[in-house]
């Protein structure tokens, strides 16, 4: 656990520190710095229009991690709000609800995402919101069986004897109790989305050039794989190491907190 959550901490801090780590603006063109090779000057050479590839490789780390933040918040806010009413309210809402998850979970995730983004458009606003959308309902399906467990509890019993209105106990009973599970279970799908993010951008349906970010910049790099190959390998490594530094944290966190419990969040999605 600790070796992931080190490599996440030091992802984060890149990202956060990035204008002070290189003294090179990403996005700055110069044609007669092309393709240069490792050096003092340029830890990492140049790509193809003389941009210094190690500010746009730490450039790229606050790009990709925090359109990764953003998903992990919007799918959290959307899974746990549908699932919470979906198990308390139960009847008709939970059949409505849950009959919507079952709309989106047929669809393989990364399917659904290419067609929302075919619907919505192009740019990482809409990459945001695609994979959002084609993610939340495997977690409003968890939220909603953790709700229906929790509803028997004494307390939550005690809590509607009391006078308390069903939205009051949701958001102050039921919400706070699996908020741990959730955010803890979540950590096993952070890789997976990191993942989305770059090959969607990849192939060209994310950031627009010039805004550094890992994907786009493998996409760039292809014509010169063979001249200069670090051009695609260093970005490839951020992913990788990236990838598994979410796997890592995830899993230890998984079997730290009850390994049967990753079962719901995870074992159904169709990468």
């Amino acid at each position: 656990m600790w070796i992931g959550l080190g490599l996440v901490g030091l992802l984060a801090a890149v990202a956060l520190l990035a204008p002070w780590i290189t003294p090179f603006d990403p996005t700055e063109v110069n044609p007669e710095a092309r393709l240069l090779a490792p050096s003092a000057q340029h830890w990492l050479g140049t790509d193809h229009l003389g941009r210094d590839q190690f500010a746009r490789v730490v450039f790229g780390t606050r790009t990709s991690l925090g359109a990764v933040a953003l998903i992990f918040a919007l799918v959290l806010t959307i899974g746990s709000i549908v699932g919470g009413i979906a198990g308390y309210c139960e009847g008709i809402v939970d059949a409505v609800l849950m009959r919507t998850c079952d709309a989106f979970m047929t669809i393989p995730t990364l399917v659904l995402a290419l067609f929302l983004i075919g619907v919505l458009g192009t740019g990482m606003t809409n990459v945001i919101i695609a994979i959002t959308l084609s993610h939340w309902a495997w977690y409003a399906r968890l939220v909603r069986g953790l709700t229906l467990e929790l509803r028997q509890r004494g307390h939550i019993a005690a809590a509607r004897v009391a006078g308390g209105s069903r939205t009051a106990i949701l958001i102050r009973h039921i919400l706070p109790a699996i908020a741990g599970q959730l955010v803890v279970l979540s950590t096993l799908d952070l890789g997976h989305w990191m993942l989305h993010v770059a090959g969607l951008s990849f192939l060209g349906l994310g950031v627009a050039a010039p805004t550094p970010e890992w994907g786009i910049m493998i996409n760039d790099a292809r014509p010169f794989v063979w001249t200069a190959p670090m051009l695609i390998l260093v970005p490839g490594a951020a992913i990788l190491v990236t990838v598994m530094a979410f796997n890592l944290l995830g899993d230890a966190a998984r079997d730290r907190l009850d390994p049967t419990l990753a079962g719901p969040a995870t074992g159904g999605h169709e990468h």
